[in-house]
């Protein structure tokens, strides 16, 4: 592995535990506060040269179990983050100032990430409300959901605060990078979620069967995609129509390629491309249109039309 493969990996592994660190509701040390109304977790951390203490709900010994986990996962988390970034300074790795552009539409993202997450569940079946996925992502659960939507959501918000990372914004939005938006996807479903598949798979409600795909082949046509002369939304839009009927993965592929597209439109200042929740049925009749026939002329000009949110059209 070349010194830039092996920086751009190690990346991506310390925006993971980063991710992964996020998603734990509760980072401190728990403590047990005891009066005569009874016994309450709170949960113990220094934050500067100031120690805060903060209500966490009644004690039962189930809860003070898992805040127990939590505080070990993220001392883990926090060692691990450590040592990536020991390691990039020895490679001579420093974190470049990304432009003020990019800078703003990561904001800009960071603050519809709710919303975008909303939007693609419902693209993906998942059946959820906005406030029920408000919800998870805040606190990590709700009721009235399967476990499986509850975990569908969880790891968008996963795969989302991944690519919003500023390292991981520097980094290609290439194959490589599909791939482990597709591990982060596949979370908790499958072994190898991240890996092409090797299986046949077919589409529901369309009569286009993709073939299997060669790692190669995919490298090369995601290579050729960004390289191509054409206008950055296209190639946006090329990188998410190419992913979704390819069927690289076992499964997640429209949520990976929705992502990966995401990755290259906040990585050069465009905005995003996020199918409302509203377009989601012409969406997939389109998409099946496509799927069908090649042609994506009507599809793509939905997305650009429908789908885009481009700074000029937010202000």
């Amino acid at each position: 592995m070349s010194n830039i493969e092996l920086i751009q990996s190690l990346i991506n592994e310390k925006a993971e535990a980063e991710a992964r660190l996020n998603l734990i509701p509760y980072d401190g040390s728990p403590e047990v506060k005891e009066n005569k109304s009874g016994k309450y977790l709170y949960i113990r951390k220094r934050v500067g040269s100031r120690l805060t203490s903060t209500y966490v709900d009644v004690y039962s010994d189930e809860l003070y179990q898992l805040l127990l986990r939590n505080a070990r996962e993220a001392r883990e988390l926090k060692k691990t983050i450590r040592k990536i970034s020991k390691r990039l300074a020895e490679l001579g790795y420093t974190s470049n100032e990304l432009p003020a552009a990019i800078l703003l539409n990561l904001d800009f993202a960071r603050a519809n990430m709710k919303s975008s997450i909303y939007d693609q569940a419902v693209l993906e079946g998942v059946s959820t409300t906005f406030p029920q996925t408000e919800d998870i992502i805040e606190n990590g659960t709700v009721n009235g959901m399967t476990a499986t939507d509850v975990q569908k959501v969880l790891n968008l918000k996963h795969a989302w605060e991944f690519i919003l990372d500023e390292d991981v914004m520097q980094a290609e939005s290439d194959y490589y990078l599909l791939c482990h938006i597709a591990k982060l996807i596949n979370e908790g479903f499958y072994t190898n979620g991240g890996r092409v598949r090797s299986v046949p798979v077919r589409i529901g409600g369309c009569s286009y069967t993709p073939p299997i795909p060669v790692e190669g082949d995919v490298k090369d046509a995601i290579s050729d995609i960004l390289t191509s002369p054409k206008e950055d939304i296209d190639k946006a839009i090329d990188l998410c129509l190419y992913s979704m009927k390819t069927q690289v993965f076992i499964d997640g592929n429209k949520r990976a390629a929705v992502i990966l597209a995401n990755h290259f439109m906040i990585s050069h200042g465009l905005g995003l491309l996020i199918v409302p929740e509203k377009e989601v049925p012409a969406f997939k009749k389109l998409l099946v249109k496509y799927y069908e026939t090649d042609d994506s002329a009507e599809i793509r000009e939905f997305l650009t039309k429908k789908c885009w949110r481009a700074y000029e059209k937010i202000k």
